[in-house]
């Protein structure tokens, strides 16, 4: 669906008898924006996060929330320090710990919005809140925003958050400092990470970086790979990890963009929604042409009457 579109734009769609056609047209035209395997813009940005190097410092955290305004989750310390559990309304980037239960050790993860190649939260949003904009930053919108949450249900990664405390809520998910990003200054978390284990870079770069890292120290790193070339079409945020990926919380995806896996579902539900709004619409023209028919009638019947029409 268009990103720019409103509410009002919609709903006149809608109305219009000729919803169904346009329906089929917009469908057509997001499966073309939806490859299974899409390519990063040639501008694209991303961050690695390297849990070797990670010492769990949460330095990224604070100055996150400096930077996007938003209050520390002091609920479970009883309003004295950060202690947020996960990624809430109030957190956009948290550091968990895994641990691991039998033998000794653990690992540090990083936890953020992947800002993927071909989102599933901007697919789902039936209003373009969430769109990709410059740099590839996955980017929110509350003026188009309806609240439907779709979003949540789209994200494989858990990411957006609903404001249920506010009376006019907000999605909350991080933006890749999108502000920062147009002021050509990194983002908060990768500039106060004291041992760059999230390092901020053109996307292919730090693939590159990543790759390189591998090769020199292949029994470091699970698997020899980097998460997030691939995975879900592609991410913008990428992971090097000492244990597997699956236990510290990024689940195991295939290579096809979710975006292009959603149009097909979409794709369905607008077929079968193109025939209750075409009869919608005739409907609609009918009842515009009787009542037309009735006003220009109204003076002759009521001279032939002489009663006139309570409306």
């Amino acid at each position: 669906m268009n990103p720019g579109i409103n509410r009002r734009q919609l709903l006149q769609g809608i109305v219009g008898a000729g919803g169904a056609v346009a329906g089929g047209l917009v469908t057509s035209a997001v499966a073309e924006e939806h490859p299974a395997h899409p390519k990063a813009p040639p501008d694209a940005v991303a961050m690695l996060y390297d849990n070797t190097i990670c010492t769990g410092c949460k330095a990224c955290m604070p100055a996150c929330n400096e930077a996007n305004g938003l209050p520390s989750d002091t609920t479970l310390s009883g309003g004295l320090w950060d202690m947020p559990t996960d990624l809430n309304s109030k957190t956009k980037n948290i550091i968990k710990l895994y641990e691991e239960p039998q033998a000794p050790g653990f690992a540090f993860v990083k936890r953020q919005c992947m800002h993927c190649l071909d989102p599933a939260c901007a697919t789902g949003c039936p209003f373009g809140a969430l769109k990709k904009s410059d740099w590839g930053a996955v980017t929110w919108n509350s003026s188009l925003c309806i609240g439907c949450r779709y979003c949540e249900v789209a994200c494989p990664f858990d990411v957006p958050k609903f404001e249920w405390s506010k009376w006019n809520p907000k999605i909350v998910k991080c933006e890749f400092c999108y502000d920062r990003l147009k002021e050509d200054q990194q983002p908060a978390c990768t500039a106060v990470c004291p041992t760059g284990a999230v390092i901020f870079g053109k996307r292919t770069d730090l693939l590159a970086k990543a790759k390189d890292r591998i090769a020199a120290s292949p029994d470091k790193y699970f698997e020899n790979r980097v998460y997030g070339e691939y995975e879900a079409g592609g991410t913008q945020v990428l992971y090097l990890s000492k244990v597997p990926f699956d236990k510290i919380g990024l689940p195991k995806l295939k290579s096809t963009s979710l975006g292009h896996y959603a149009t097909k579902v979409t794709s369905v539900l607008y077929q079968w929604l193109s025939g209750p709004v075409l009869i919608a619409g005739v409907l609609g023209a009918v009842i515009k042409r009787n009542w037309n028919r009735h006003e220009t009638e109204r003076p002759k019947r009521e001279k032939e009457t002489g009663l006139r029409d309570q409306l």
